[in-house]
């Protein structure tokens, strides 16, 4: 006598599941067209930002290789070399990395394991800030404090130089590191802790052998976003 509301039962889970797997379907595939969509958007705007930079260089006659490997920049003389810009980028953004990484992950490390809380609290959202100031302030603050401090004490006939702009730069991704490298490490699990300490580590051991390789993958991320500010805003400094 039970059969029958079962038979019912059942038709109406297999449409409803019918439904449900029809739905992620289509929302699987919308998601897969805005991020196709998202990537395409890039390559256009990359492809047009190329092609109306380099048509007037190609319709003179100007060679591409010059352009890129040249080393003066003379626009009056119809001298477009880049060379020494890309250079420069190249050593400053390896500068920044060498001062901003150490210092970022030690920080990351100190306020998510070892700062009190208060301390924590309070130092955690003043960094946040600091990754919210425009790259062009940076900019003023080097040409007010840094350049000044790099001519006068360092003997350096103009303060203006790469030395200049790999601290700014530094200084400048800071934030973004410190910030998603505590989440990273905030985030590894706590038995992980608790077995390295049972088992007779100490906490610096700890830290350093277990929590930090446990949140590699999130202070990677760190590093390439810090890398990214770093690169993206080389070209407003100074």
């Amino acid at each position: 006598m039970t059969s029958p509301p079962i038979e019912k039962h059942n038709i109406g889970n297999g449409k409803s599941n019918k439904r449900k797997y029809m739905l992620e379907s289509l929302s699987s595939k919308l998601f897969l067209l805005c991020a196709l969509l998202s990537v395409l958007s890039l390559l256009l705007i990359v492809g047009f930002v190329f092609y109306r930079g380099s048509h007037p260089f190609l319709a003179e006659g100007y060679s591409f290789f010059e352009f890129l490997f040249g080393v003066d920049w003379v626009p009056g003389e119809d001298k477009f070399g880049i060379f020494p810009m890309i250079v420069a980028s190249f050593y400053a953004t390896i500068g920044s990395l060498i001062i901003g990484v150490p210092i970022g992950l030690f920080t990351a490390i100190f306020l998510s394991e070892i700062a009190p809380k208060r301390v924590a609290k309070i130092i955690s959202p003043a960094v946040q800030l600091l990754a919210g100031i425009p790259s062009v302030l940076y900019g003023v603050f080097g040409l007010a404090i840094i350049v000044p401090f790099l001519q006068n004490y360092l003997g350096l006939a103009k303060g203006q130089s790469l030395l200049a702009v790999i601290v700014v730069l530094a200084i400048m991704m800071l934030p973004t590191i410190v910030t998603v490298a505590e989440t990273s490490i905030r985030a590894v699990p706590k038995t992980y802790r608790e077995g390295s300490l049972a088992l007779g580590a100490s906490e610096i051991g700890t830290i350093f052998k277990v929590v930090v390789p446990a949140a590699k993958s999130g202070i990677m991320a760190a590093i390439v976003l810090g890398l990214g500010r770093a690169i993206g805003k080389r070209w407003q400094l100074f």
